[in-house]
């Protein structure tokens, strides 16, 4: 049986509403948390429990909305799941009661989609039995944003649905962010910021691309140091939205590829790279429970590390990497 939290609310409808509208207007969640609640019954409408989302609601009705309390689920398999991780690193950068931040490993999904065979990121938190919230279904317990599989660095996870509820506001009004580091083929121009429209590929299903119908996607790219050879760059780039694979997706757009990104176009001689050089750096955000405003760096990992150190000017390039750094000159056009 499941618990609740402290955290049970009433309202009185005002005047007449769809129900996902109305708890749209009064709790701060998103579409998809909403929908969830009230798919899995969480929410009374006059005493009585309701799972329509469009349920019409009447001036003066009376809506319950329970929020369930985080809970460790069932995993897969166990012997499966270790040894499908054994290799997967993931380092624990800071954890409380309500929040986890890690430095995820690339080549590690976060979560369950149907083309997924591996154990995922949400299989190694269950299996570290940290509690997660439930807000966002099934198989994405406790994750609040994501990154691509080859996408290494920062992440937070929710450990209680109060954690997650807050997180997620602060995803949608920007006060919750990240900067990346990324090494590309060809050396930008000038600092600059793309703004593209992005949607699924019509000719290739498994990528994204710039189209005027889609999503609006903005990014800010910034120059931060040239190789020895002045033939790539490392680059740092910052997100205004958050659209599936939006920084590979814009980069390509302007004939720059990350090092190692074949679905985007990058060709070289560098068939060593198993995987392509983007991590996410730097993560700031307001602590969900305690208003607390915190920051968190991830470092990087050991082979794009091994690349700067054998491509890259060593002291120069560690005074590049400083974060406060980058952040800084960032605010100058961005």
């Amino acid at each position: 049986m499941k618990e609740y939290l402290n955290m049970d609310k009433n309202f009185i409808v005002s005047e007449t509403n769809r129900l996902d509208k109305f708890l749209a207007s009064q709790i701060d969640a998103s579409r998809n948390q909403i929908e969830q609640l009230i798919k899995k019954e969480y929410v009374k409408v006059d005493g009585k429990i309701v799972n329509k989302t469009g349920l019409k609601l009447k001036e003066n009705q009376s809506i319950d909305v329970h929020f369930p309390q985080s809970e460790l689920n069932s995993i897969k398999d166990i012997e499966f799941v270790q040894e499908s991780l054994k290799d997967k690193n993931v380092q624990i950068i800071y954890e409380d009661a309500d929040i986890l931040v890690i430095n995820k490993p690339y080549n590690l999904t976060v979560h369950d989609a149907p083309s997924v065979k591996d154990a995922t990121l949400v299989d190694w938190l269950k299996l570290n039995n940290i509690s997660l919230s439930t807000l966002s279904g099934e198989e994405r317990h406790g994750i609040v944003h994501r990154l691509d599989k080859g996408t290494s660095g920062v992440m937070v996870v929710a450990k209680t649905n109060e954690a997650h509820v807050e997180l997620s506001k602060q995803l949608e009004d920007k006060s919750m962010g990240r900067y990346y580091l990324a090494i590309v083929d060809t050396p930008l121009k000038d600092n600059l910021i793309i703004n593209k429209s992005i949607a699924r590929s019509q000719n290739n299903r498994l990528k994204m691309s710039i189209d005027e119908n889609g999503r609006n996607a903005k990014s800010a790219f910034l120059k931060i140091a040239l190789s020895n050879k002045e033939n790539f760059e490392l680059i740092g780039a910052k997100l205004f939205t958050g659209r599936t694979h939006q920084i590979r997706v814009h980069l390509s757009s302007i004939n720059r590829h990350i090092l190692g990104d074949n679905l985007y176009g990058f060709k070289g001689e560098l068939n060593k790279i198993n995987r392509f050089y983007l991590h996410a750096y730097y993560l700031y955000l307001t602590h969900p429970i305690t208003n607390e405003r915190m920051s968190f760096k991830a470092n990087l990992p050991d082979d794009m590390n091994n690349f700067l150190n054998n491509n890259f000017q060593g002291e120069n390039i560690n005074d590049k990497l400083n974060e406060v750094n980058i952040i800084n000159s960032f605010s100058t056009f961005a």
